[in-house]
């Protein structure tokens, strides 16, 4: 589903840390009837869609496409991935996903032809969670080695090329909370939605080639490896705000205000651009958010 955006008034008598109003624009089941999603990562929003194989081993067959939630496009040739048949799941493919190979998952619609979308949103993201450790993991495929640069030019370079993926191999779940209480949000959901989250990638390595010409048309290579290993690396994904999911709700298709978005970055508006504050920098949704969380938290009782 689509998050509508989480409409908070900004008003002078916010800033008052005495004041509070009850049409601030935050659900009034907030801490009840709510799960939270932070950090989001930057991407572009999408669907994963795995087809039933009918040949081809697991991991190693194209069975998973990339296809846009709004236009339906293709974003990915068919790729392969530990996915079950079947399985349809609503992701966030990483703004940098060319070099960290992350595909984010943020909910799951379908797994292995069992329709999960009827299903509340803590089960849907327990069953994400749990399934997506379950999956069996392979090594992202070596790096291609072109035969269309000289051996010279081969030979000339002094540093190896950083390794680009050619699909996405980590299917990563974004952290959930169900603890949306005020303290929580204030003190550790909002702080989070704030910073990168650093995630460990499997890299192969760089295999070292000896190039040993036997004839002007003839080259055989060898790899002084002989197998080109595997590198942990991580890898730090920028966040781009907080999601907010009702809780007793089932997964809905379209933009739905069973999903509210707070993104971290104030909102561009056509022709603001050369507009500017004089009293103060216009503030993000993220930070009108924690404000109102902030002010609404019930005060600490005196001793006296």
């Amino acid at each position: 589903m689509y998050a509508e955006l989480l409409e908070m008034k900004e008003e002078p008598s916010l800033w008052d840390d005495h004041s509070t109003d009850a049409n601030d624009g935050l659900p009034s089941d907030l801490e009840r009837g709510w799960v939270a999603v932070a950090p989001v990562p930057t991407g572009k929003r999408c669907l994963a869609i795995t087809h039933q194989s009918t040949s081809g081993a697991i991991g190693i067959s194209p069975n998973t496409t990339l296809r846009s939630r709004l236009l339906g496009k293709l974003l990915l040739p068919r790729f392969p991935s530990s996915l079950p048949p079947l399985t349809i799941l609503d992701c966030i493919l990483d703004i940098n996903w060319k070099t960290n190979g992350i595909l984010h998952v943020l909910d799951v619609i379908k797994w292995k032809g069992q329709d999960i979308a009827d299903c509340e949103t803590p089960f849907r993201f327990w069953w994400r969670d749990t399934r997506l450790a379950e999956l069996p993991k392979f090594a992202p495929p070596s790096a291609v080695f072109s035969f269309t640069r000289s051996t010279e030019a081969q030979q000339s370079d002094s540093q190896p090329s950083p390794y680009n993926f050619q699909y996405p191999t980590t299917f990563v779940p974004i952290p959930y909370h169900t603890d949306t209480t005020l303290p929580m949000l204030h003190s550790c959901i909002v702080p989070l939605a704030r910073s990168a989250r650093e995630i460990f990638v499997d890299i192969p390595n760089s295999t070292p080639f000896q190039f040993l010409p036997s004839s002007d048309s003839a080259m055989s290579i060898d790899s002084a490896a002989g197998h080109s290993g595997l590198t942990p690396v991580p890898v730090q994904v920028a966040s781009d705000g907080l999601l907010l999911y009702v809780s007793c709700a089932s997964y809905e298709e379209g933009t739905s205000p069973l999903s509210c978005w707070i993104p971290l970055r104030p909102l561009s508006i056509p022709g603001e651009e050369e507009i500017k504050d004089a009293k103060r920098e216009r503030n993000s949704p993220l930070d009108l958010f924690q404000r109102y969380v902030h002010v609404n938290q019930p005060s600490p009782v005196s001793d006296s």
